[in-house]
């Protein structure tokens, strides 16, 4: 089995920056000790000035350098060293039935309780989005479609917004045609669709461990059964895992997020990318990618997805503006390869046609331009508040807690010590006007009992400082 290490994977920017890392982790360098210039690091590496730069800007999106005006790049200071990293997972390498309904729905019912600090919610605060401008486009959209906005919008959907979503893909690296696409009420119904489209029920679909509760209910409602493969808290998918499970069984269909997947935040590096696409083609597998989190990576770059490499039309990629736009317009889509037709018919008798109007303000608000700008501000914002809620669960939460380092995205996965319950948790937190997510409903095994997943969506206030000082306090005392 082919096995790649590290440095041959990463790009030169990330292997600059990990040299920085480990220096500032032996204590070469300290906190305050001033960094090499741009230029001197630049000789010294044998690396372009551009590369530099973006391993400085990268190791500040980590939250290990701060920049200062007219004096240079300096090591953070902190009260006390970072809490350490989760483990690869090890879920049993046997396909499960699923049942997390009941869980999720004690989750979920506390989110629109404005009552509740929702550290829970896999949301950006409506202070991040556009929602004056949005709210203007549509307003005008409702003025000037007239009769076109309260018709059925047939499959595929929106021709314009289909166009806008195409050219966006040229920024992805992955150029598609509006005809490859399908409008969909969000990303969730995007993923559903493609599993209807590549599964029957009794089948078994590949997904990674831990998995977003939204995929295990989806494989739930269908009749599916689900396997859980090992994955790292920073690569994601353990490929050399999903091929022995490969050669073992039978599997319909493989779903994962390869960019800041939902809980683990982690990034699948473009060699496994197509490694993985290439693994499933020789044998004739399907693969559903989730791609709602590639928009929001702190980095100077967006990960390619998967879908880069399909030449067999075997890759159904799946994505929505609900985490960067508006959550509650539900406009998604999805490019489906070689089942388009299929998802086109599943999509008319599953729910006729995606509401025309949130697709034509969002059209307009692309077209107008601004969405680069915006996406720049909602990065940086989320990439600090990331930063924040990482440094606070190392002062509040208990001894041996240990915590995600996404490079995108806006959630952390987070290991507490194991005398913690995360059920216990997430109630005695409820009770406290705090929601968290619990790790049982991550996975279809119920795994994860000492684990949550938390939101950093909301910015930094005293009102979010005192949840997570309240919820350290009552994690301590499980502990």
């Amino acid at each position: 089995m082919r096995q790649m290490s590290a440095a041959h994977t990463s790009k030169l920017y990330e292997q600059v920056a990990e040299r920085l890392e480990e220096a500032m982790a032996s204590g070469t360098l300290r906190a305050g000790d001033r960094l090499p210039s741009v230029r001197q690091l630049s000789a010294s590496e044998r690396v372009s000035v551009s590369t530099v730069l973006q391993a400085y800007v990268h190791l500040e999106s980590m939250g290990l350098i701060e920049t200062r005006p007219q004096s240079g790049h300096y090591v953070r200071r902190r009260e006390r060293p970072l809490p350490g990293e989760p483990q690869v997972s090890q879920p049993a390498a046997s396909a499960s039935p699923v049942s997390v309904g009941a869980l999720v729905s004690r989750v979920y019912r506390a989110v629109g309780d404005p009552r509740i600090i929702p550290l829970g919610a896999s949301l950006p605060s409506p202070e991040l989005l556009p929602v004056r401008r949005l709210h203007r486009e549509l307003t005008l959209q409702a003025r000037e479609a007239s009769d076109v906005a309260i018709d059925y919008d047939m499959p595929p959907g929106c021709l314009e917004m289909r166009q806008q979503v195409a050219r966006r893909s040229l920024d992805w690296g992955c150029p598609l045609a509006p005809e490859d696409f399908v409008m969909t009420c969000g990303a969730s119904e995007a993923v559903h669709l493609s599993l209807f489209a590549v599964a029957r029920p009794g089948d078994t679909v590949a997904i990674e461990s831990p998995a977003y509760y939204g995929t295990l209910q989806a494989i739930e409602a269908q009749g599916l059964r689900a396997l859980e493969i090992p994955s790292h808290p920073r690569h994601g998918l353990e490929l050399d895992a999903l091929e022995a499970a490969l050669n073992k069984r039978k599997v319909a269909a493989v779903l994962v997020v390869p960019s800041f997947s939902n809980p683990l935040g982690s990034c699948m590096p473009e060699e496994n990318r197509q490694r993985l696409v290439e693994m499933l083609a020789a044998r004739g597998i399907p693969l559903i990618e989730d791609d709602i989190y590639g928009d929001l990576h702190f980095g100077p770059e967006r990960p390619r997805p998967a879908k880069a490499h399909d030449t067999e039309g075997l890759v159904l990629l799946c994505g929505s503006f609900s985490k960067t736009l508006a959550p509650g317009y539900r406009v998604g889509w999805v490019a489906p390869g070689r089942f388009r037709e299929k998802v086109e018919l599943l999509k008319f008798a599953q729910s006729v046609a995606v509401p025309t109007l949130p697709q034509l303000a969002i059209t307009a608000f692309l077209r107008n331009g601004g969405y680069d700008r915006h996406l720049r501000s909602l990065r940086r914002q989320l990439a600090s508040q990331v930063q924040r809620v990482v440094e606070a669960i190392g002062e509040l939460f208990p001894e041996g807690t240990r915590v995600t380092r996404p490079q995108g995205g806006l959630l952390l996965w987070v290991e507490l010590p194991r005398k913690v319950d995360a059920l216990v948790l997430h109630e005695r937190a409820l009770a406290a006007g705090i929601s968290i997510a619990p790790g049982p409903i991550f996975s279809a095994q119920k795994r994860y009992g000492n684990f949550i997943r938390m939101s950093c969506g909301f910015p930094w206030s005293p009102r979010l400082e005192g949840a997570l000082a309240t919820l350290g306090s009552l994690a301590r005392s499980l502990a």
